[in-house]
Formats: structure tokens, C-alpha cells, sequence
């Protein structure tokens, strides 16, 4: 026996799903196919989501304690790990559920299955419940492809020990352990870093590279390397992790760097050196779909690959691999089979890394512009000048527009401070309303506020700003 629906979404996470509430919503028939029982993907159930809720614990425990330099004292915190990891699964599971029930809202057939492609029109399912389904097979007119991504663990990493960690068993937190090292010093080990830091583990972060959060614009990172200094035990870059080898209750870690040239024992090993796409042992040599070097899915920016029957979104799909760019290109995806002219073609996708302080950025950056030639006005705003920033303590921070010299127009901002990830929505909508440094500046921002600092900078480049001294040059 098969099945048969019109629009088969693979996958149920931020992409996934929104894919399929929308084709549901554009009156299309939608079968939404997932391998975990849960909806919400890696993104919600062992990614963004639980790593937010645990920054949030790390941020009060942080910040009662700077409360000193104000004159108000807290004793040391008592972490009860049981109720903190409850509540994490808590946040975990009432939004999955409430997931489930828009699925069911909007009539989109659920099935909790892995799914193998025999041709371009059939997935084999596979595992799962299989009281979910009453078919081996399902066939469908169009699928949307949304597997998603997952943790890359390199073969001298992997040596099957519960002391070494990828991103999804740090989230589980098992435990506070007393020492913590993080192989690679990018988004998500930064991130989790903060966590266990915080929460009472001594953390080391090992970079290969010679600075923290490769590819991130340097003028934002300065602050959070300077902090996470601060906050950590160790910060060893351009240093090599040339073997792991468990030993007791220890994991023998074998290093190469400037600093560091032995081996040297910690309680558990995170190793968070980015992910994978997951496109293989889908299937997908049985159909028309190209993959190319790097194990993404080749789309054009209407999410259709070489196979008229089979769509792409999300991390599958190609960098950046984000949740929100994920869940836009689903439905541009469902757009495109209702027949609509959509497609991809976004000049700014926002990128946060959720650290202490917080770093995003959106649009064209220094590092682009450098690469590409392109000749640019940079402006910068200090938070020392900013009179919320200092009412709150959090001075450690600026705010960075790229402009086009020629006309003025916005192209690139980052942001590195507190609520970076908050201010950074403004940026995206002026860079993709191509608006003018004066369409910002002029367009009045609540004082005393952070925000401001996005229009400051503006005023810094017209030679307008209030706060700081620098007119702009004849």
C-alpha cells in the first residue's frame, strides 16, 4: 500500500514547517514527514531554542553578580541542575506542542517516519511510529526537502566516550563538570561556553584559527574576546587538538600551539567545529537532485533544484545555515508551487551570536567589502557614549554601519553589546528598503534607549553627532 499527497515537506524544523503551515494555509494537501517525534527540528529541540533558554539562566547568574559594583550584594547562586534542566525541556516541550497543534489546526498531515527517496516522486518510510502511517510509501507531486544539519564530529574526535560532547550533548546537561574545554572557538562553543562558565565549569576554548569567531567582522569581536577572557579560564588560539583519548574520569587532550605543546586533562570535551548538511543516505542519487562539493543541495532562488518534482530549503540548501533564513526560504518555497512570483533575494540576512556581550551583524561586512574591493564609509558609534549603556553598565559595546560613499545608502551594520541581537532588526530593514544614511538619522529614536546608537552611528558619518566629537571632514 502507498499514500499520496500533494506537497510532502522532509523535515520539521523552522524551514520544515513553515513550508508546510504555509502551503497548508495556500490550499495546497500537505503531508509533513519527521523522523523525531517532536516537531521543531534541531533549531528548537537541541539548538537555538535551549541553548536561549540556558544563556538566560547564565546572563541573571552574571549579572547579580556585577550588581556588587552598584552597591547591591547576592550570595554565590545554588545551581539545582535537575530543575534547571526540567525547565529547559519545559520551554522545549510547550512549543513543540503548541507546533503540533497548528499542524492539526491546519489539517497537515503528520507522519513520525524517516524518509528514503526511491525515485523522485516516492519516499520509503522507514522506523518511527508506524501507527503514524499505514503505507511503506508515500507518493506526492512536489517535496519540499528540509533535513537540516547536524553537529560535524571529525573521525580523531569520535572515540565513543560520554565525556566528549557535540552541541546536542551539552545541551542535555548532564552535569556542571569541574573543567571544560571547547574545541573551536565559533558561535555555538562560545555560546555553550557562556553557559557552563556561568553555571560554575572552568572553561578553556582551544581555536585553531588565530582569532575567536572566525569570519566575524574584528572590530565587534574585540569586546567579547576581551570579556570571555575575563569569564574563562584559558583562550589558546592558533592552537592545533591533535588527539582525544579517554583516561579515568578524564579526557586526555593532546594539543599543539604557541601556548600550549602536551597533553593536558579535562572533565568533559566539547568539540563544536560547525556542522554538516545532512543530504547523504537520503536517497537522492534515485532522483534528479545535484549535490555539490560540500554536501549542499544546489537551489536557485526559488528553492527548485535540478529535479522538477524536488525543492530545497533551509540548511540542506547552503550557508548560512540559520534558522530564520531556514524558515524564509520555506516559504518562498510554497509560495513558488502556489504559483506565486516569489523567490529568494534577500540582501540582508541577520546573523547573532548570543554570547556575553552580544555580537550580529547584517548586510555587506568590512571583511566582504575588503575581499570585494568595494570602496566603503565606516562609521562607528562607542557605546561609551551612550547614556543608557552607561546607566546600565554595559559600555562594552559599539555599533558599525558600511555605507556606499557614492550615495550615502545603508549597506552593512553590526552590532557588538548588550541586546545586539534585539537592535539588529532595525539595520535589516533599512538595508533592505536601500535606505539613505539620512532616512535613518532623521527618523526619531527613543532616548534613552540602545537604539539610538543605530542612528548615532548614522550621524557619526554625516558628521551630525551630538555625544561624541567628530564633524565630518570638507
Amino acid at each position: 500500500m502507498s499514500l499520496h499527497s500533494q506537497v510532502v515537506v522532509l523535515g520539521g524544523g523552522p524551514g520544515g514547517y513553515a513550508a508546510a503551515f504555509l502551503a497548508a494555509d495556500l490550499g495546497m494537501e500537505v503531508t509533513l514527514v519527521e523522523a523525531n517525534a517532536r516537531l521543531g527540528g534541531t533549531c528548537l529541540l537541541r539548538g537555538c531554542i535551549p541553548s536561549k533558554a540556558l544563556l538566560h539562566v547564565a546572563k541573571v547568574v552574571s549579572e547579580a553578580e556585577e550588581m556588587a559594583d552598584w552597591g547591591v550584594d547576592f550570595p554565590k547562586p545554588k545551581i539545582n541542575i535537575d530543575k534547571t534542566r526540567a525547565r529547559k525541556e519545559n520551554v522545549i516541550e510547550t512549543l513543540s506542542g503548541g507546533l503540533a497543534q497548528l499542524a492539526k489546526r491546519r489539517k497537515v498531515r503528520r507522519i513520525h517516519a524517516r524518509g528514503i527517496f526511491v525515485d523522485s516522486q516516492t519516499l520509503q518510510l522507514e522506523g518511527g511510529d508506524p501507527d503514524s502511517y499505514d503505507a511503506e510509501r508515500i507518493t506526492f507531486d512536489h517535496c519540499i526537502l528540509a533535513t537540516g544539519s547536524v553537529p560535524a564530529m571529525p573521525k580523531m574526535f569520535a572515540i565513543d566516550s560520554p565525556r566528549v560532547l557535540d552541541s546536542t550533548g551539552a545541551l542535555a546537561l548532564e552535569d556542571i563538570p569541574e573543567s571544560l574545554l571547547v574545541i573551536g572557538g565559533g558561535y555555538i562553543g562560545l555560546e555553550m561556553g557562556t553557559v557552563y562558565s556561568e553555571l560554575g565549569s572552568q572553561v578553556s576554548v582551544v581555536e585553531l584559527t588565530e582569532g575567536l569567531l572566525p569570519g566575524a567582522d574584528r572590530d565587534l569581536v574585540k569586546p567579547l574576546e576581551k570579556r570571555i577572557r575575563q569569564r574563562f579560564s584559558h583562550v589558546h588560539l592558533g592552537t592545533k587538538v591533535t588527539g582525544l583519548k579517554e583516561s579515568g574520569k578524564k579526557i586526555e587532550v593532546q594539543m599543539e600551539g604557541p601556548e600550549l605543546n602536551g597533553t593536558y586533562p579535562y572533565d568533559r570535551v566539547l568539540v563544536s567545529i560547525g556542522r554538516r548538511p545532512v543530504s547523504s543516505g537520503l536517497g537522492l542519487e534515485n532522483t534528479g537532485v545535484k549535490i555539490n562539493d560540500h554536501g549542499f543541495v544546489v537551489v536557485n532562488d526559488r528553492q527548485q533544484t535540478d529535479d522538477s518534482h524536488i525543492m530545497a530549503i533551509g540548511d540542506v540548501a547552503g550557508e548560512p545555515m540559520l534558522a530564520h533564513k531556514a524558515s524564509h526560504e520555506g516559504k518562498v518555497a510554497a509560495e513558488v508551487l502556489a504559483g506565486e512570483p516569489a523567490a529568494f533575494d534577500a540582501t540582508a540576512i541577520p546573523a547573532v551570536v548570543f554570547t556575553d556581550p552580544e555580537i550580529a551583524w547584517a548586510g555587506l561586512t568590512q571583511e566582504a567589502a575588503k575581499r570585494e574591493n568595494r570602496e566603503v564609509a565606516v562609521a562607528v558609534y562607542p557605546w561609551q557614549a551612550s547614556g543608557r549603556a552607561i546607566a546600565i553598565g554595559r559600555t562594552d559595546g559599539m555599533t558599525k554601519w558600511l555605507i556606499d560613499p557614492a550615495n550615502d545608502r545603508l549597506l552593512g551594520c553590526g552590532i557588538v553589546g548588550a541586546g545586539a541581537g534585539e537592535l539588529i532588526a532595525e539595520a535589516v530593514v533599512a538595508i533592505e528598503m536601500g535606505c539613505s544614511t539620512r532616512d535613518l538619522t532623521e527618523s526619531i529614536h527613543p532616548h534613552p534607549t540602545l537604539s539610538e546608537t543605530v542612528a548615532f552611528a548614522g550621524e557619526v558619518h554625516l558628521g551630525l553627532a551630538t555625544e561624541i566629537y567628530k564633524p565630518k571632514r570638507k
